[in-house]
């Protein structure tokens, strides 16, 4: 059923019309339907009412809210104590004026950790001008020291090494099991990192470290989130992580927090803030080698072949390659996932979006050849990405069997762009719907997704 368009607005009530699947005319209808359940008759059950809710800032009546209200399971008191369109179930405003200090650090961190995992799967909150202006104040920012000595306990190195000492293990977690898994784990170790800040005592020496683990512990809460389908929860976390990065005095972590916020840019199909992004991440990085810079390199080609800019594309991939041919045992531990196989899997990928399949393809294929399938998400991923190049080739038979060989890593790893990447190969094969083994991967695929 249509939606008209829904996904592509910011407004919460696309939001929600999106996630049931609603057009204005049904939505009108709904309202009207409960209306009457409330004691209303009458009422006429108009889709340009709705869509001018949506589109012109028009306020509904609030016979209207409580109908909707009812609906979606929100009380009435909150209806009252939360203006239109805040109350809305995926109406959460990202919140992005955080003072750029240690305590704005923490008061970003606490919201999170309050609020991030009510998020229901949804679509970007943060965009357009928001995203050039966080990018824009993250790179005019010098780093600054921690001052914080709050009553409370005393934190000591031995706490902060215990913390650090698990996020190796989170950061595999969501590699083999995808954000879904790992999200709530993530986000409870964030919240005694946060609680420590809040109320404890400790060394600047040690604030800044507390500060840095909870940039890498907010990153990748922000990734399982993003993974999982929460994308407010991701933008909310990585907010928190960037200013936590930022009160740590670390760069290099900011960058890639923003590399991480590109990708999702790219793939809600805004590349114009996706490349902002990403350039503020290379600039961030300050010209960096190894297999860091080439991540940041490689997001920023990402970026610009989603725009349709080859020219730009090429020039990123090559200074990616470049940084990858240089990299040092230097580099810190989150780039270690970018080996040969994810690299040249990304190749691959920026060739599909350049629309240059049969590059693409060989790009996939060497990338399958190396990569490792204890990755089972990424791998996942890359089958599903060259099954659709396959299809779109004409080689029916491969795209089938590289879709088949995808179904246990989609099992395997609850990931909904994955979910998303099969659907995308399902609406391919429906071009061949009379061909039995068509049939019969479509459905394999849809079991998982």
């Amino acid at each position: 059923m249509s939606t008209d368009g829904a996904g592509a607005c910011a407004h919460p009530l696309a939001f929600v019309r999106a996630q049931r699947g609603w057009s204005y005319q049904r939505l009108a209808r709904v309202v009207a339907r409960r209306a009457r359940d409330l004691g209303v008759a009458n009422m006429a059950a108009e889709r340009q009412k709705v869509w001018r809710w949506e589109h012109r800032g028009v306020v509904p009546d609030r016979v209207s809210q409580l109908a909707l209200a009812a609906e979606l399971g929100v009380s009435a008191e909150k209806v009252e104590s939360h203006p239109w369109p805040t109350w809305l179930p995926t109406g959460d405003v990202v919140r992005t004026d955080y003072p750029w200090n240690g305590a704005g650090s923490v008061t970003s961190m606490i919201d999170v950790v309050e609020g991030a995992l009510t998020d229901r799967r949804g679509f970007l909150t943060i965009t357009g001008a928001g995203v050039a202006s966080l990018a824009n104040e993250w790179l005019s920012l010098e780093p600054t020291r921690l001052v914080a000595a709050l009553d409370g306990g005393r934190v000591d190195e031995q706490i902060v090494h215990r913390i650090e000492h698990n996020i190796p293990g989170l950061r595999l977690m969501d590699d083999r099991l995808g954000g879904e898994g790992v999200r709530r784990l993530v986000d409870a170790e964030l919240r005694v990192v946060a609680e420590l800040l809040a109320r404890g005592s400790y060394t600047e020496k040690i604030g800044a470290s507390l500060q840095l683990l909870a940039a890498e512990l907010a990153r990748v809460a922000g990734w399982a989130s993003f993974d999982a389908g929460y994308h407010t929860s991701a933008q909310r976390y990585w907010i928190a992580a960037l200013h936590a990065a930022h009160a740590a005095g670390d760069r290099l972590v900011g960058a890639n927090i923003m590399k991480n916020m590109s990708l999702q840019c790219v793939d809600f199909a805004r590349p114009g803030e996706a490349v902002e992004l990403a350039e503020a991440a290379v600039a961030s990085s300050g010209g960096i080698s190894g297999r860091a810079g080439a991540m940041f390199q490689m997001r920023l080609a990402r970026a610009y072949a989603a725009l349709g800019d080859s020219a730009g594309c090429f020039r990123a991939l090559a200074r990616a390659e470049a940084a990858f041919d240089r990299s040092t045992p230097q580099d810190p531990a989150w780039a270690n996932i970018f080996d040969e196989g994810f690299y040249t899997a990304q190749l691959g990928i920026c060739y599909i979006d350049l629309g240059r399949l049969p590059q693409a393809d060989r790009w996939l294929g060497r990338s399958l050849e190396v990569h490792p399938v204890a990755r089972a998400r990424d791998h996942a991923t890359y089958l599903l990405r060259r099954a659709a190049v396959q299809i779109d080739l004409g080689n029916l038979d491969h795209g089938c069997a590289l879709a088949r060989e995808a179904v246990p890593f989609l099992e395997a790893t609850r990931s909904q762009r994955n979910a998303r990447r099969a659907e995308e190969v399902r609406r391919s094969l429906r071009r061949h719907a009379s061909d039995p083994e068509v049939r019969e991967v479509d459905q394999l695929l849809a079991r998982p997704a």
